[in-house]
């Protein structure tokens, strides 16, 4: 639960609302008057008739002030406290730096359970709705042993491939679950149970979308871009052709991301789609290990992961935070930090230091990256 929504969430929140979730309006809004605090001012919301944002929108905007209005956004907001653990903006320092390079990023995360988790190295695992049980089998495998390895294991909630990937990063508290609806629901129904441990036990349910949004099919694809930007990669477990996940392969791919597949009998239906990703470029995968040797994280993970603990915001200095959240899984040069943190040099270098030493972070060719801290300090 939240203690508090602050005013720079508040007015992000409320210019959400307006807009009814569209990436272009709201960003269109943004950079016209500055800020989303400007943007619903009552006289600026008199002038979005001007600016070719979409009918709708300005019929909302027109309404906004009036008792039904606020008493329905009042909702909303007793919902958002009830219901989340936090609210990230996309401006804000705890939000998942790997979703920034993207122009379709959503503007607010809603969530609960560690938001810290967030930004640490996650691999998606997709697939059939109605998989067999030997594609759950494989889901779950696969799943299990790349969270045993380090990684949080990212997918939809959704029955069949998604669930199986969930329940077996939960073995080893690893898990993160994007949804398509409200923060307040769970959809489908019977996984409110799988949702419950992901949140109780170190990992986040997250959602861009706003309380009370219904399952609408057309919010399915969307949530999928978010899947994958958070991931380093994506697994296809089982797909046929008409697969939902062949749409997250595709945003995948968009995003310049590497896709993996696990093959099956030629003529299982079941299949079909992984066989067309390979056909198209994605990578042929039997064993797990194979998918971690091919993202080539700047990490011995073999050496790192003997002990299997969560990394989690309690384990990093206070003080180190801040810096920690800014690093990447790539690599960043000290001049771009400094920028970004408006820190001295010399403190600067001092806490990449505490960090290295942490085993938090990576030198390599004067570029700074993420480490997954573990027993032992990172290795190049």
């Amino acid at each position: 639960m939240l203690n508090q929504i602050s005013k720079l969430q508040l007015e992000s929140i409320r210019l959400w609302y307006l807009v009814q979730h569209s990436l272009s309006s709201y960003q269109q809004l943004i950079d016209y008057f500055g800020s989303a605090e400007q943007a619903v001012t009552p006289a600026n919301l008199q002038r979005w008739s001007s600016l070719g944002i979409h009918k709708n929108h300005i019929q909302r905007a027109q309404q906004f002030y009036s008792a039904a209005e606020q008493q329905h956004f009042q909702k909303i907001l007793d919902c958002l406290t009830q219901h989340c653990d936090f609210i990230c903006l996309a401006n804000e320092p705890d939000y998942p730096a790997q979703l920034l390079p993207y122009s379709d990023r959503p503007p607010i995360l809603f969530g609960q359970g560690q938001s810290f988790n967030l930004s640490q190295p996650q691999i998606a695992i997709v697939g059939s709705r109605k998989a067999s049980q030997h594609g759950l089998q494989l889901s779950y495998d696969f799943a299990y042993y790349l969270a045993d390895k380090g990684f949080f294991i990212t997918s939809g909630l959704a029955q069949g491939i998604d669930q199986a990937a969930h329940h077996a990063g939960l073995k080893h508290q690893r898990t993160i679950a994007v949804m398509a609806t409200g923060i307040e629901q769970t959809y489908p129904s019977q996984h409110l149970q799988l949702r419950q441990q992901i949140v109780e036990h170190g990992g986040c349910v997250i959602t861009e979308f706003l309380p009370f949004t219904k399952p609408l099919q057309r919010n399915f694809p969307r949530r999928n871009r978010i899947v994958s930007g958070l991931s380093l990669g994506v697994l296809v477990a089982e797909a046929a052709l008409e697969s939902g996940s062949l749409i997250t392969a595709k945003l995948a791919a968009e995003q310049g991301k590497l896709i993996f597949a696990i093959p099956g009998h030629i003529y299982s239906e079941h299949h079909r789609g992984c066989h067309q990703l390979i056909r198209e470029g994605a990578t042929l995968v039997d064993h797990p290990e194979q998918i971690i040797e091919d993202l080539a994280l700047p990490t011995q993970w073999q050496i790192q992961q003997q002990d299997h603990s969560t990394q989690t915001k309690a384990d990093i200095p206070t003080h180190l935070q801040h810096l920690y959240q800014q690093l990447d899984w790539v690599g960043q040069d000290l001049d771009h930090l400094a920028e970004k943190t408006n820190l001295a040099v010399d403190v600067l270098l001092a806490q990449l230091m505490e960090l290295e030493l942490l085993g938090l972070c990576l030198q390599q060719a004067g570029r700074y990256s993420r480490c997954r801290a573990a027993t032992a300090p990172c290795f190049s």
